[in-house]
């Protein structure tokens, strides 16, 4: 055991000490933030660009008197033809012009350049909007009465059993599940591939054979694992922390989302839109989840990285013969990805469930469940059966790693295949 952890602390110390560690584990918080600050601000500003329109209404739809609104100033034009307008009306500050068919059946909007689609879509809609209420009018029916009908509610989720319900957000609970499962599922290949570069690294500089005179095999693929696994947790602790710390920082740069946010939760007003999105993250169990992520991550990197490493150990310099012999690897993380899509979905689905119990998929398809909540949507007995197949599971890719390790690590000049490398795992 002491010799694990001597080799542990060497692969955490030389790996967290290395300039490119203190880089990437700053920069990424840093840009995970800057890009949802644009995304921020992008959904609160929305479009900058004002758009003067002249209208020649021939149908009287609009009786003279368009709302100006979304950026987009009406200004109407009498007395005067299309034909000749048309030659003067970007000389007079207009950006386009919208052209009223008297039977509203020839519609047409000139302009110099292509309108893009949303500002097309909106002029469609004022349009569509007077017709309605011409048509209304028409049939003697009030619009005000009308518009004073319709419902626009908001439906506030209770989740539980019994007597005891909870508040629950369906989209920020699929928000946090699908960025847990991505998480893992990346750490999961780029660790379990530093895992295995850098048993190729000892085995090509012959260092392995150094190492291996005074420690077991089995003890180095050990050390080694642990102690990249804890490089990445630290990494992770880090990241938390960071974001923690930055999520603070949105009011400052973004005051009127935090001032929406503020009246929505007035009493008797219903939060809508991104400060309904965001007010559900206040009803998760974050101390669970959190926990959940950290035993997950543990779990699914030292499963794979057993894998890893016992491919690593088997190969020499040929880069193609490290990739074909971890293909059956990675499938395995590519469809616990596939079937995370569908659980941040449907978290109560037969695959879901299936997905979240098998190993292999576990790490990455249970963590999309979790924020749905433990004891509702995802059982107690299904939480626990799932954490002791994963500790099953990496107890028995370790042994078989193991194996597979104890004779790669020493052997040159051979080509290793899979089938050569099941012998070695099961002889005696």
């Amino acid at each position: 055991m002491n010799k694990i952890w001597i080799i542990l602390k060497r692969e955490y110390k030389t790996r967290v000490a290395k300039r490119s560690f203190l880089l990437m584990t700053i920069l990424i918080p840093l840009l995970i933030f800057g890009f949802y600050a644009g995304i921020i601000a992008v959904a609160i500003s929305g479009g900058n660009e004002i758009q003067n329109i002249a209208v020649i209404d021939k149908g009287s739809l609009f009786n003279g008197k368009i709302e100006n609104k979304d950026n987009m100033n009406f200004t109407f034009i009498t007395d005067e033809p299309v034909s000749s307008f048309l030659q003067k009306y970007h000389q007079q500050g207009y950006t386009s012009l919208l052209y009223i068919s008297p039977s509203y059946t020839e519609d047409t909007i000139y302009s110099e350049t292509q309108l893009g689609p949303v500002t097309k879509g909106r002029i469609e809609k004022v349009i569509n909007n007077a017709i309605e209420n011409k048509r209304m009018v028409d049939a003697h029916i009030d619009p005000t009465k009308l518009e004073s009908i319709k419902s626009d509610i908001t439906i506030t989720a209770q989740v539980g059993k019994g007597n005891e319900f909870k508040k629950g957000s369906s989209d920020a609970s699929s928000a946090v599940g699908y960025a847990s499962g991505i998480l893992i599922y990346i750490t999961m290949f780029i660790y379990g591939m530093m895992v295995m570069r850098g048993v190729m690294e000892e085995k090509i500089n012959r260092i392995a054979e150094v190492i291996v005179s005074s420690v077991k095999p089995f003890q180095l693929m050990v050390g080694k694992i642990i102690g990249i696994g804890a490089v990445g947790l630290t990494q992770f602790i880090i990241w938390v922390v960071l974001m923690f710390i930055l999520q603070f920082f949105i009011p400052v740069f973004f005051p009127s989302m935090a001032h929406s946010m503020a009246s929505a939760q007035a009493p008797g007003q219903q939060p809508g839109g991104l400060a309904a999105f965001l007010e559900g993250f206040k009803y998760m169990n974050f101390g669970l989840i959190v926990f959940a992520f950290i035993f997950y991550f543990l779990g699914g990197f030292l499963l794979y990285a057993s894998l890893f490493a016992a491919v690593g150990s088997a190969v020499s310099e040929d880069q193609q013969e490290a990739q074909q012999l971890t293909l059956p690897i990675t499938m395995p993380i590519v469809l616990a990805f596939v079937i995370m899509t569908r659980a941040a979905a449907e978290p109560e689905s037969g695959l879901a469930v299936f997905g979240s119990l098998f190993p292999l998929t576990s790490p990455i398809v249970m963590m999309a469940r979790i924020p749905y909540g433990i004891g509702t949507t995802v059982p107690w007995w299904q939480l626990g059966l799932s954490m002791l197949l994963l500790v099953l599971g990496f107890l028995f890719t370790a042994w078989l790693a193991g194996k597979i390790y104890r004779t790669g690590i020493l052997m040159y000049g051979k080509k290793a295949s899979w089938k050569e490398m099941w012998k070695w795992a099961f002889r005696s």
